[in-house]
């Protein structure tokens, strides 16, 4: 099976919203703990290695890019 980066959502607005409502009134621990939560069990329903691999290399890409984006408008300041 192969990482799948494309909305699978028929209405993918909705899913963030769930996600972003499932952390109102936490505090940042908690919210963290929850996120925590979540990636075990969606790794635990993706049940392979090798996607899990994927999806962990494409995040932390993604968060190194966004650092390096934030360091360079910081620079332009």
């Amino acid at each position: 099976m192969a990482l799948s980066t494309s909305s699978n959502f028929a209405r993918p607005d909705d899913a963030f919203r769930a996600i972003v409502e499932a952390h109102r009134g936490l505090s940042d621990g908690e919210s963290a703990d929850l996120d925590a939560a979540l990636v075990l069990i969606l790794a635990n329903h993706i049940g392979d290695i090798d996607v899990l691999g994927e999806a962990i290399a494409l995040a932390k890409r993604r968060m190194l890019d966004a650092i390096q984006q934030q360091q360079q408008q910081q620079q332009q300041q």
